[in-house]
């Protein structure tokens, strides 16, 4: 088995390395923070977090974000900040994978990851199992990814 670029405490779930670098629980609450790498041409289905901001910090690759119909493309030191409530997606659109680091606050997302990982879920198939653990972590799923073809 092949060790993730983000060390031996990282999970794995559809392509993608997650490594919480700080906790919820580190924080009072106040926020996670979470180390990702995700392969080009991928992202997850339109959802949105009902309960937290979130912001993105790329540090390697390009990532095109949708936000409630506005695109935009961040490469690396640039940012992305969604406020909770807004339908969003992103893609890795660089032919390289991307690093970002995703800021939730407040906390408490960390724990979806650690699901999907743990189950190894897939999309489409598994949405069921998957919801569920979305409504236990306030976020909702309303679209497909983000495309060529939006």
């Amino acid at each position: 088995m092949t060790t993730s670029p983000l060390g031996p405490d990282a999970i794995h779930w559809m392509g993608v390395d997650y490594r919480t670098i700080m906790t919820t629980e580190s924080t009072g609450g106040s926020m996670c923070i979470v180390d990702s790498i995700s392969a080009p041409d991928t992202g997850p289905p339109r959802h949105i977090h009902h309960g937290a901001d979130e912001a993105f910090v790329v540090l390697t690759g390009d990532v095109e974000f949708w936000i409630e119909g506005e695109r935009f493309v961040r490469g690396p030191g640039q940012t992305a900040f969604i406020p909770r409530g807004k339908e969003h997606t992103f893609r890795i659109v660089s032919n390289i994978p991307s690093r970002h680091l995703v800021i939730l606050t407040p906390g408490g997302f960390e724990g979806f990851f650690a699901d999907m990982a743990a189950g190894q879920f897939r999309i489409p198939e598994d949405m069921p199992a998957i919801e569920d653990s979305a409504k236990r972590h306030n976020l909702s799923f309303t679209g497909p990814p983000l495309g060529d073809d939006d």
